[in-house]
């Protein structure tokens, strides 16, 4: 099944934009330049602070998004509070025609990488601004932060669990951007069917809770229900009250085989090795051990060498880790062949249609990427190997068909992971892990 099958919206997205959008096309329709034929790029110019790298993530929803951005009855009925006829009919017909190029999702990026090249006429292109940035901004964000959590788990299990602190819509998009980036499993169920995420659970303290009489607190009752129910792979929650009693019960409720067991609370390294302990000597040795409760990347770099199995993130992952948006921009960079660039301090912009190539020695460790004029012969280095960034994403207004999926996208990101400098993957402040060179 293709991404698009799951995650196609249904109602239309032209108003997911800035008034001013419609406003600069009402005025270009006066004054003549609407069909002027232009190039846009969405990039970043520098990393969030402490970054070394970027994922490119959110194309495939943006690819969506933009086959449902139609401006129906309802949608000029509101827009005409403000527009004039003109502009409602252009809007009334509006129907993308142009070209997209853009890296594909799972690719690293960094400063000045061009990664969405819209080319069409400037008012068709310029209403997509606020789209392109704030589905791109967003998933690159999140799966940012996820890949630097999958590289501190260092292999172990990462459960996303953050919908309970993000948006009902932001957490579905989250759960993907960190499926795609290395996570496991999400514990949202939208994402779930929307997107085709494994899924998985564990348990509540208000379970454990209502097991509770007047003469106290029952955790066993709840530990049976659960065991009963969901069968001893499951995960118990052991944590509510004592958690060495509360181990010490799970094992006796559901034997030694039980799937696992998850601590919420505490100082984790510390419980994870006495729960560890606790387990072997009770028989239970191949019970799991899940941990969550305010992780990022560093706490589970911390955990790295304590006995824990899995990680469930929420928080810190749904709010990009302190990065909540990767600062895209999106900007006119030719008009009718001639480049065009934003000269304002500290915001420049580089004119000319460009697209990049990034090169690595023959072992597979990136050097350096190369970003050059779109028209111009792709870069070459006899020394090192070239490797294309940009593909085809949309022709004619329709999407190219048989693009990477989900699948292909978090393959792509493990395979980039492992090409970065070994110190491209630090968590500590630096330079960005591979430099950007322009030419041309």
């Amino acid at each position: 099944m293709t991404n698009s099958q799951w995650s196609r919206p249904t109602t239309s997205t032209a108003l997911l934009t800035d008034q001013y959008e419609v406003t600069m096309i009402a005025a270009a329709l006066a004054d003549g330049s609407a069909h002027r034929h232009c190039t846009f790029e969405a990039f970043a110019r520098r990393l969030p602070d402490g970054r070394r790298y970027g994922v490119v993530a959110g194309v495939d929803r943006l690819l969506d998004a933009l086959e449902h951005f139609r401006f129906g009855e309802p949608e000029l009925a509101l827009v005409s509070r403000f527009l004039d006829d003109d502009t409602l009919a252009w809007l009334r017909d509006y129907r993308f025609s142009g070209d997209i190029d853009g890296y594909r999702e799972g690719e690293l990026y960094f400063p000045g990488s061009p990664l969405l090249s819209v080319r069409g006429t400037f008012a068709e292109c310029v209403v997509l601004e606020t789209l392109v940035l704030s589905i791109l901004n967003h998933d690159s964000a999140i799966a940012s932060a996820a890949a630097r959590m999958v590289s501190a788990a260092d292999g172990r299990t990462l459960i996303e669990m953050g919908s309970r602190r993000a948006h009902e819509e932001s957490a579905v998009a989250c759960a993907r951007a960190a499926y795609l980036a290395g996570f496991t499993a999400t514990s949202n169920m939208e994402a779930a069917r929307r997107h085709g995420v494994p899924s998985a659970g564990t348990s509540a303290h208000s379970y454990t809770l209502l097991h509770t009489d007047a003469e106290g607190p029952d955790e066993a009752a709840a530990f049976r229900g659960q065991v009963e129910r969901l069968g001893v792979g499951t995960t118990l929650l052991v944590d509510t009250y004592d958690i060495t009693e509360g181990v010490k019960t799970a094992v006796a409720v559901a034997g030694p085989e039980l799937g696992g067991v998850r601590i919420d609370s505490g100082d984790l390294g510390v419980w994870a090795r006495q729960v560890r302990k606790q387990l072997d000597d009770l028989g239970a040795t191949k019970t799991r051990i899940v941990v969550s409760g305010d992780l990022d990347e560093y706490s589970i770099a911390a955990l790295r060498a304590e006995p824990v199995d899995t990680y469930g993130v929420g928080t810190a992952l749904v709010t990009g880790s302190g990065s909540p948006t990767a600062g895209m921009v999106y900007k006119l960079v030719e008009v009718d062949g001639i480049p065009v660039e934003k000269r304002s301090s500290q915001k420049v912009s580089r004119g000319g249609a460009k697209s990049a190539v990034r090169f690595a020695r023959p072992t597979g460790t990136v050097v350096e990427e190369v970003v050059y004029p779109l028209d111009a012969p792709v870069p070459n280095d006899v020394e090192l190997v070239g490797r294309p960034l940009t593909i085809p994403l949309v022709r004619g207004g329709d999407r190219v068909p048989g693009l990477p999926t989900l699948g292909d996208a978090r393959e792509l990101l493990a395979a980039n992971l492992v090409s970065l400098p070994w110190e491209g993957l630090k968590l500590s402040h630096g330079e960005p892990a591979v430099p950007t060179r322009f030419v041309g």
